[in-house]
């Protein structure tokens, strides 16, 4: 199995500085750059895009709500046609930006609320998927892989897109293949059994759930955090797990 690693980056907004992207590019392959609507400005947009391609990294959308202050994290009601409007606007900015530094914008992983509407809804997820597919240039979605993989296979070929499956690094994984709820107790993993779960997906395509037992999950890439040195140095040893 054959794994990229992906980060959320461009997360800095005015003053206010979130993350180590510095330190976390030269270890990663594709980088999702915060499009400011949940985080970012067009400073920091283009920073990170610099910072991308300086490090030879993959650079995609990372759309959000439109909401600042919740940082993203809060699910705000949106119609299909506002979903595809704010996903698009988004998806474009980064597009040019991207282009003017001789980068092509690879891929979308809507981030936060958004990301989890996408995946508990039907109909977020396809105005979505919708969105993507009425760009005017092909691009890839990121969505968390589950074991509902081949639905969401299904949907996106009759959307006429691709998909890359996601897995996460740091998280507890529950028995319906969704991750653990973060109020319960081991949801986000140690060092230790983070590496250990890498190192199971890596040579098995497996993780273990909270319970015990064995789940089969497609995995394109897998997402990492690092927002403090910590998780900067398990990133440096996941990339030599997987290398």
């Amino acid at each position: 199995m054959s794994l990229r690693l992906n980060c959320d980056l461009g997360e800095s907004f005015g003053s206010w500085k979130m993350g180590l992207d510095e330190a976390v590019m030269p270890h990663i392959d594709q980088a999702n750059i915060a499009c400011g609507f949940h985080a970012g400005d067009p400073l920091v947009m283009q920073k990170t895009l610099t910072l991308a391609k300086q490090n030879n990294v993959t650079v995609g959308a990372h759309p959000g709500y439109p909401d600042l202050v919740g940082f993203g994290r809060r699910s705000i009601k949106a119609s299909a046609a506002e979903i595809k409007a704010m996903l698009q606007y988004q998806i474009a900015a980064m597009d040019g930006m991207a282009a003017s530094q001789g980068l092509t914008l690879e891929y979308v992983k809507p981030h936060g609320a958004m990301y989890n509407d996408m995946m508990a809804n039907a109909e977020v997820r396809s105005a979505i998927m919708q969105g993507i597919a009425e760009y005017h240039r092909p691009l890839v979605l990121m969505l968390q892989s589950t074991p509902q993989a081949e639905e969401h296979l299904a949907e996106a070929e009759q959307a006429g897109i691709s998909l890359w499956f996601e897995i996460f690094a740091d998280r507890c994984y529950d028995d319906d293949g969704k991750l653990l709820a973060r109020t319960k107790p081991g949801a986000v993993h140690s060092k230790e059994k983070m590496l250990a779960q890498v190192k199971q997906l890596q040579e098995q395509g497996t993780v273990t759930t909270v319970s015990g037992h064995t789940l089969n999950l497609r995995a394109d890439t897998l997402c990492v955090h690092g927002d403090n040195m910590d998780g900067v140095n398990a990133i440096q040893e996941i990339r030599e797990l997987i290398s």
